[in-house]
C-alpha cells in the first residue's frame, strides 16, 4: 500500500485547494418582469423566455 514519505505541509494543502470556491450565478434581468433570472432559462416568474411565453 502507498504510504507518504513526508506529511503534506499546510501550504501545500492550501495551494491544491485554492479552486475549491462556489461561484455565484450569472444572474440577469429579465426583459418581460425585470425579476432576476439565471442566463439562458425560462423566467420563473413570467414564464418568458427570448420574448416567447412558454409555460
Amino acid at each position: 500500500m502507498a504510504v507518504p514519505k513526508r506529511r503534506t505541509s499546510k501550504s501545500r494543502k492550501r495551494k491544491r485547494r485554492t479552486h475549491w470556491k462556489l461561484n455565484a450565478p450569472n444572474l440577469i434581468e429579465c426583459p418581460q418582469c425585470t425579476e432576476l433570472k439565471l442566463s439562458h432559462h425560462v423566467c420563473k416568474e413570467c414564464g418568458y423566455y427570448k420574448g416567447r411565453a412558454v409555460k
